[in-house]
This record gives structure tokens, C-alpha cells and sequence, in this order.
């Protein structure tokens, strides 16, 4: 991944596809976003949390959840290629969302339906913290001041 994101262009990564960047040591001191869930996961790699659907720092774009992903791609697209081209792709793929709901992100989600979300993860996010505790000690990050998942 080091090696690959040397010679990039741009480096994208969606939802949960940050941790595995901070995994290669690729967001020490980095801006970045990431799913919800893992968001309090990106400290352990050295990641400034960022909570935006889309994150850009330098060659680096990053999209919060799965349809922020579309967001970013369009946001890649109009870096490469220009604003047109990227409204041009908008509009094949005829991406004008218009939820049905008003629960998309932990701030606007009704509190019931947040926490039967965060209680069907705990096991994911236990583990994924458990991993990020011990990248962090691969990469000389200090995490004795971050608050476990279960606890947030």
C-alpha cells in the first residue's frame, strides 16, 4: 500500500478502507474521515478525525460511508478530469438522493435506531479497535489517552 500510494496521483478510500491506509502507516498527521462506527478508531493511526462525508488532504480523498463514496468519486473525477466531466458522470449515473429518511448519520438518526446500530457492531468495532491498538504500537503512536470504543 506505501509503495502504491508513493506514486499515485490521488489515494481514495471509502468507509472503512481509511483503517486499512492507517494500518500502512499512510495517516499519521493525515485529515481524514471514515465510517460512523470506526470513526474514534482513526487517533490509533495518527489520522486528525475529520467528521465530513468527504476528507481531502493533499493527494488524499476520503469518504465517510458507502454512498459518501459516491460523493468522493465525484470529487476524484472533477480533480483528474474537471468539474464538467465529473457533473457529466453525476448525471449518467443520475445521483440526485433523496432519502426517504433523515437518518443517515448518527447526529440526525433517531436515538433508538442509532443504538440497535451501535449493538449490532460491537463485535466488529471490538475487534477493529483491538487491531488498531496494536498498529499504533507498530507505529509509535501513543494511545494511553484514547477511550475504548465501548465507552465512547
Amino acid at each position: 500500500m506505501r509503495r502504491q500510494a508513493e506514486g499515485a496521483r490521488c489515494v481514495f478510500s471509502v468507509c472503512t478502507g481509511a483503517l486499512i491506509l492507517g494500518a500502512a502507516g499512510l495517516l499519521k498527521g493525515r485529515r481524514a474521515t471514515t465510517h460512523w462506527g470506526s470513526f474514534h478508531l482513526l487517533p490509533f493511526f495518527g489520522a486528525v478525525p475529520i467528521d465530513e462525508r468527504v476528507v481531502k488532504d493533499g493527494k488524499f480523498v476520503f469518504a465517510a460511508g458507502v454512498t459518501a463514496g459516491i460523493d468522493g468519486a465525484l470529487h476524484v473525477a472533477a480533480d483528474l478530469r474537471g468539474d464538467e466531466v465529473a457533473q457529466t458522470l453525476q448525471l449518467y449515473m443520475q445521483y440526485a438522493p433523496e432519502p426517504p429518511f433523515d437518518s443517515g448519520t448518527p447526529k440526525t438518526a433517531p436515538s433508538s435506531v442509532l443504538e440497535t446500530a451501535r449493538r449490532s457492531g460491537e463485535a466488529i468495532t471490538a475487534q477493529r479497535e483491538q487491531t488498531a491498538r496494536r498498529v499504533a504500537a507498530r507505529l509509535g503512536i501513543d494511545v494511553s489517552h484514547l477511550v475504548s470504543g465501548s465507552n465512547r
